[in-house]
């Protein structure tokens, strides 16, 4: 029966994700995550694309606070609760522009330190609502924080080893799965029945999965050096392109599923859980 065979949360937006044994589900998706985010002068997001070093800045979920490291030991301490004295000011992901709440001066120090270019550091503010596109949600209201679009994104572990089989195949190692940072992987489907999922019903949660992933360059980073890979420097976009190329988004390479919170905000997934998967046709 299909389950949940592993959780991510990215509290940093394009920072090093955390692996959980279990998870708090919130309307807009895992608790915490891409709740902060780097931006440059004008307000933009900035993320691997960019500086693949971000990869590097390791992310601890601790008991009162999110700690960011550094791999020389660097650390910033940022406090879940927002001090009152944070300004607020008009950020943007994509085309949606709304406002955040910067950090301070010593945040962007720290962060741009770390990334080694001028940059500040964000946390999205509470009384900001940030919907997905309704082109893909339809008729739900489906409320996201600093991710590229979308609440979640669902993966499998079949599609990863089919992938991994065919870059074997061309002599290409093996990729783990953080290069396609997903939130919920699924284990025990066939390769890419992703694609045909309508809802994923867990211990009372329900996710429909509503657009599938296309997949940007921060694909081809080794998260574990912090550089784009370079034996393989278009790898696995090459190799997606073979047989993933999907008409729905306009021709882009897709790996996995965004997806929306149907029922169960509140709820605590877990890596283990049975999954009951419903077909979208």
């Amino acid at each position: 029966m299909p389950f949940i065979s592993a959780l991510f949360v990215y509290p940093v937006k394009s920072c090093r994700g955390i692996a959980l044994d279990e998870a708090q589900l919130e309307s807009h998706g895992l608790r915490w995550d891409r709740h902060w985010m780097v931006v440059d002068a004008t307000g933009r997001f900035v993320s691997q694309r960019e500086y693949p070093a971000m990869a590097l800045i390791a992310t601890e979920l601790a008991a009162d606070a999110l700690h960011l490291r550094t791999p020389n030991g660097a650390e910033l301490v940022l406090s879940y609760a927002a001090p009152a004295h944070l300004t607020r000011v008009p950020v943007s992901v994509w085309r949606d522009c709304f406002d955040a709440l910067d950090e301070g001066d010593a945040a962007a120090r720290w962060i741009s330190a770390a990334i080694g270019a001028p940059l500040r550091l964000v946390r999205f503010a509470d009384d900001v609502t940030r919907l997905a596109s309704r082109d893909w949600t339809r008729d739900t209201d489906a409320p996201t924080r600093f991710a590229d679009g979308f609440p979640l994104l669902v993966a499998s572990d079949a599609s990863l080893a089919e992938l991994n089989g065919r870059l074997g195949d061309k002599g290409v190692d093996a990729l783990p799965m953080n290069r396609f940072r997903p939130n919920v992987v699924i284990g025990d489907i066939e390769a890419f029945d992703e694609d045909y999922v309508d809802t994923l019903t867990v211990d009372g949660v329900v996710l429909r999965l509503v657009k599938p992933c296309a997949r940007c360059p921060i694909t081809t980073v080794d998260q574990a050096a912090g550089d784009f890979d370079a034996r393989w420097p278009y790898e696995p976009l090459d190799t997606l392109a073979t047989y993933r190329a999907d008409p729905r988004v306009d021709g882009g390479l897709t790996f996995g599923q965004n997806a929306i919170v149907v029922e169960g905000a509140g709820q605590r997934l877990r890596v283990g859980a049975p999954v009951d998967v419903e077909l979208s046709f």
